[in-house]
């Protein structure tokens, strides 16, 4: 009885990951036409986490506006490599206006997430381009959100996600939170993070 338990059981799994296969595969896509922002604190330090949403705060303001114009996200990229330095002085800034002296470092690399749940989308765990603003030493809490399309800033948000992304991208995005199939792709993230 116990073998006829364990197929049953097994049967079960097997079903249910045939069934998300396709939703899978929109997690997966969705890691190819989103540009993330990965903003590293100096410290937990309730003053370094303070400037590090000023900091946030100020560089969406300002620089948001650069991704008005892009079709996808490699023109994204593009646009924020060829700002990188204008990123890190708005950024560098707003850390002297707050009397720090921190370093600010800006690059572009891939960076895994955790799924995230925004109040309208959820973003799937997964291997993502992200802009990295790195404060001071980068050891404190860090805020990432979704600079391209734009998710971080503005009601527009739900309209632009609609628009820059397929309907499956879209049908992940929109999933009720609670969705089991999101704790199965981070499972499966891990999974192959250990063989990167």
């Amino acid at each position: 009885m116990k073998k006829y338990i364990h197929l049953f059981v097994a049967a079960v799994i097997l079903a249910g990951m045939l069934l998300s296969l396709p939703f899978f595969d929109s997690c997966e896509a969705l890691t190819e036409d989103v540009l993330r922002v990965h903003i590293l604190a100096n410290s937990d330090s309730a003053a370094d986490q303070s400037l590090k949403l000023s900091v946030r705060d100020r560089v969406l303001s300002q620089c948001s506006s650069y991704f008005d114009d892009c079709a996808n996200k490699d023109t994204a990229i593009a646009v924020t490599k060829a700002h990188l330095s204008e990123i890190e002085a708005v950024a560098s800034d707003e850390i002297a206006r707050h009397g720090f002296s921190y370093p600010v470092h800006a690059q572009i690399g891939k960076t895994r997430f955790d799924t995230r749940y925004y109040e309208d989308f959820t973003m799937p765990a997964g291997m993502y381009d992200a802009l990295r603003l790195t404060i001071g030493e980068g050891e404190g809490k860090n805020w990432w959100c979704v600079m391209y399309p734009s998710l971080c800033v503005g009601a527009a948000s739900k309209t632009e996600m609609r628009d820059k992304l397929d309907d499956g991208e879209y049908e992940v995005v929109t999933s009720d939170r609670f969705d089991l199939r999101f704790k199965i792709v981070e499972y499966w993230e891990d999974i192959r993070g250990w063989f990167r």
